[in-house]
């Protein structure tokens, strides 16, 4: 007897995509504003004034892990991609593994980012002269108000990403012209008018603090870097899946260009107990400093807009991801159905937001919105760096016979991936040993290494129990080959009950 729950032919998305619009959501995902006016206060407290040093470090092994995605999408597009390759080349649990991580993690960005815009809308607000609601001293530091404001705009990012990737890169390229041009004028002129001289000591990375610094400092980075591969989400909705490795490409190169641009003009402008001090609004801080109002506020526009496409950005590669799990009957049929109207997968993308939402609400339990940054960062650095680590051993295993026909191929397809992923795993593992033995003790605080360690466990953990779930209660012949369904297969493959 043979079974195709999902109907004879495999839910397909509408092509329309190109390579600009594969950077638009690359580049929002990634978040470059968001991350320089948050994530570099947030680094330099454990690094200190070498913000250059880790961020030029940090694109070593992130720029290993884009080759390996490159390659692997020319020979096999798939909106699973990490999902669909480490499957096919090492085992489908641990491709399982890279695809539920890579959901849980986004899920827990979009929780952080969530109360980050309500955040800068706050900020705004009180930049406007506006303090007090119906009583409520407005607060951007509680994570509480943040979280409230933050959901609302979720929720209208979510319904117009329902509508079209294309409606949803035309909307994220408007934002990042204006987010780039506000970054690139304020922190070009900082580094040409800052107080603090410049010095080359800031690129050293042998004078960061320690060696746990160094670790905690990289992972942090690579969170920063985090988001690039999301132009191969939506390979399947672009004409020419070249052009989805070209967009990823593209957007690296240009985060690395502006995470240099805007340490350098922090440190330039900021002192270190200035920079490390003022977590969620650095970059208002920084605008501040460097202008008077209502430019001032133009840094603190450019952050509210990146949070916002950010926001849109992580529900869009989720859903793409859930819908390529979906399709091989390791997730529930729910994440496979695709608007008639729209060309997209509507509920799952609904569902993304709804599940956002509960998870940003779930963490109100961290009252301070600085606290929740620092742990949320932590646990997706640790399970980040894994997937990429993972899916850059699959590229390596896929293409290791290029060692024996051209050396050259070889180096790149194989040797620098599995350098990544080595680096990205002995941090990953060093930095969750130090987590282990900080305390003695668990405590729901940002400074407790049992808690930082617990989340990304958790993520993990659940992810094989998941696994297990689908091997043998959903029976998804993926554990039996590897194999996700082909994109432009013209029948799922028939499966014995």
């Amino acid at each position: 007897m043979t079974q195709k729950p999902y109907g004879a032919d495999p839910p397909s998305l509408r092509k329309t995509l190109g390579v600009v619009d594969g950077v638009a959501i690359a580049a929002s995902s990634t978040a470059a504003t968001t991350s320089i006016g948050i994530g570099l206060g947030v680094t330099a407290g454990v690094v200190g004034l070498h913000l250059p040093a880790i961020m030029l470090l940090a694109f070593l092994p992130i720029l290993g892990i884009a080759g390996a995605y490159s390659r692997l999408n020319r020979v096999e597009p798939n909106a699973g991609n990490g999902y669909v390759w480490v499957g096919r080349s090492l085992t489908p649990w641990l491709g399982f593994l890279v695809g539920w991580v890579n959901i849980v993690a986004t899920v827990a960005f979009l929780a952080y980012t969530t109360a980050v815009t309500g955040s800068a809308m706050l900020q705004l607000a009180g930049e406007a002269g506006l303090h007090e609601v119906a009583g409520l001293a407005l607060d951007p530091g509680s994570t509480a108000q943040t979280t409230a404001v933050g959901i609302v705009v979720l929720v209208a990012v979510t319904l117009t990403a329902v509508t079209g990737v294309k409606t949803a890169a035309r909307l994220q390229s408007g934002l990042l012209v204006f987010e780039y041009v506000v970054l690139l004028g304020f922190c070009g002129y900082g580094i040409v008018t800052g107080p603090h001289p410049f010095s080359l000591s800031w690129f050293d990375p042998f004078e960061i603090p320690s060696a746990s610094a160094l670790a905690q400092g990289l992972l942090l980075s690579v969170f920063c870097y985090w988001g690039f591969e999301a132009a191969f989400t939506v390979n399947e909705e672009v004409r020419d899946p070249r052009d989805a490795s070209r967009a990823g490409t593209i957007t690296l190169v240009t985060m690395l260009g502006l995470f240099l641009l805007g340490s350098v003009a922090f440190q330039r402008v900021l002192s270190e107990p200035e920079l490390a001090g003022h977590g969620a609004e650095g970059l208002a801080f920084f605008g501040d400093r460097l202008a008077s109002q209502p430019l001032a506020a133009l840094p603190l526009v450019a952050l509210m807009f990146s949070a916002v496409a950010s926001l849109q950005a992580g529900v869009i590669p989720t859903a793409r991801g859930m819908f390529a799990m979906s399709r091989d009957r390791t997730l529930g049929p729910v994440w496979s159905k695709v608007s008639a109207r729209y060309g997209t997968p509507a509920a799952g993308t609904l569902l993304i937001g709804a599940l956002a939402t509960a998870v940003a609400a779930l963490a109100l339990v961290i009252p301070r919105l600085a606290d929740m940054i620092m742990a949320t960062v932590n646990a997706v650095g640790i399970v980040v760096a894994l997937s990429y680590a993972l899916t850059a051993l699959a590229a390596a295993v896929r293409f290791r016979g290029l060692l024996r026909e051209d050396w050259r191929q070889g180096i790149r397809a194989v040797v620098l991936p599995s350098l990544s992923a080595a680096a990205l795993l002995g941090l990953g593992g060093y930095l969750g040993w130090s987590f282990y033995t900080s305390t003695d003790h668990l405590e729901v605080s940002a400074d407790n290494g049992w808690f930082l360690l617990l989340t990304p466990t958790a993520m993990i953990v659940s992810g094989f129990v998941a696994a297990a779930w689908a091997k043998w209660v959903r029976k998804s012949p993926y554990f039996r080959t590897g194999h996700g369904t082909d994109a432009d297969a013209p029948q799922l493959l028939a499966t014995p009950h």
